[in-house]
C-alpha cells in the first residue's frame, strides 16, 4: 500500500511539474514576443526622423510631395508647411518653427541675413524659376506703347533682377559703372517706362487681370499657381542662365545635420529633376545640384 501511494505522489507531482513547465514556456514565448517588439519599436524610432519644411505652394511644396515616398525609403518623414508670403519661412526657420525652407532664391536669402541678422545657411540648390512679364492688351516687345505702366514686386532682390531683364530685352540700360543696379541707376529709357515697384508678389496676378494696359512682373510660383503657363503666356521671361537659384535653408548650426542634407540630395537627385521637368514644361527648370 505504501508503495502504491508513494508512486501515485510522484506520478501527481510530475504532472503538476509538467503542467506548469507548459504554461511557463507559452508564457515566456508571450514575454519574449513583446520584448522583440519592444526592441523593433526601439530600433525604428531610432532608425527614423521627422522634419518639417516650409515651402511655397507652388512648385515648391508640390515638388516636396513628390519626395516624400523618396525620404521615406531612407527613413526620414518629411512634413510640409506651405506659405503664401516671402516672409515669415524666414521668420519661422529662425525661430525654430521649422527645421527648414524652400521657397526664396540665393540674392533674396542672403538680402533676408543681410537685414535680419539671421543665422541662415543655403544648404544647395535645386531649381530656376524664370522671371516673366505679362500683359492682357500687348502683344509683343515692340508693341509696347510709350509710359506703360510696369507693375513689380517691392523686394528690392526681385527688383534688381526685374531690371536685368528689362535690359536684356533692349528696353532699358544700366549704368555699368554702378554695383548695384537701382531704378536711379536707369540712364535710357527710350519708352519712358513708368516702373511701379508697390505690390507683394502674392497680389501680381490679380493685377495682370485688372491693369490691362500695363506690364505686370510675375514670380512664376505664382504665376502657375495663378493657373498662367509662363513659356505661352508671357511677354517676355528669363533664359535659363538665371542666377537665381531657389535653395532649401536651414539654420547655421543645421548645415551639417545628415537629415537635413539627405533631403537636399534627394531634392537633387534624378528622380526629382525629371519630375520637375515633365511637370512644369520648361517654367521651373532645376539645377541639378549646382549652388
Amino acid at each position: 500500500m505504501k508503495k502504491v501511494l508513494f508512486l501515485l505522489s510522484i506520478v501527481a507531482v510530475l504532472f503538476l511539474a509538467a503542467c506548469g513547465g507548459g504554461e511557463s514556456e507559452e508564457d515566456n514565448a508571450a514575454d519574449n514576443s513583446a520584448e522583440n517588439n519592444s526592441e523593433e519599436a526601439t530600433d525604428n524610432n531610432e532608425e527614423s526622423a521627422v522634419i518639417k519644411v516650409g515651402a511655397s505652394s507652388t512648385p515648391h511644396a508640390e515638388i516636396l510631395e513628390e519626395a516624400v515616398p523618396l525620404l521615406e525609403e531612407e527613413g526620414i518623414t518629411l512634413e510640409i508647411e506651405e506659405y503664401q508670403d516671402y516672409v515669415l519661412p524666414n521668420d519661422d526657420l529662425a525661430d525654430g518653427n521649422i527645421d527648414a525652407n524652400y521657397f526664396q532664391h540665393i540674392p533674396y536669402l542672403e538680402q533676408t541675413i543681410a537685414d535680419t541678422g539671421y543665422e541662415l545657411e543655403n544648404l544647395g540648390g535645386i531649381h530656376i524659376e524664370p522671371m516673366g512679364v505679362y500683359s492682357q492688351s500687348i502683344g509683343s516687345v515692340d508693341e509696347i506703347p510709350e509710359g506703360t505702366e510696369v507693375i513689380l514686386s517691392n523686394s528690392v532682390t526681385d527688383q534688381v533682377r526685374i531690371l536685368k531683364l528689362f535690359e536684356s530685352e533692349g528696353l532699358i540700360t544700366l549704368d555699368e559703372n554702378v554695383d548695384e543696379n537701382s531704378f536711379d541707376s536707369i540712364v535710357e529709357n527710350p519708352k519712358d517706362l513708368k516702373f511701379s515697384p508697390d505690390y507683394a508678389p502674392e497680389f501680381l496676378p490679380e493685377l495682370y487681370h485688372s491693369e490691362e494696359d500695363a506690364l505686370v512682373v510675375i514670380n512664376t510660383n505664382y504665376a502657375i499657381g495663378a493657373e498662367l503657363n509662363p513659356l505661352e503666356d508671357a511677354l517676355f521671361i528669363e533664359g535659363e542662365e538665371s542666377d537665381y537659384v531657389n535653395v532649401v535653408a536651414v539654420r547655421a548650426e543645421d548645415k551639417d545635420d545628415e537629415t537635413l542634407n539627405k533631403l537636399v540630395e534627394v531634392l537633387q537627385s534624378e528622380d526629382i529633376q525629371n519630375f520637375i521637368i515633365e511637370n512644369y514644361n520648361g517654367a521651373v527648370v532645376p539645377v541639378g545640384g549646382e549652388n
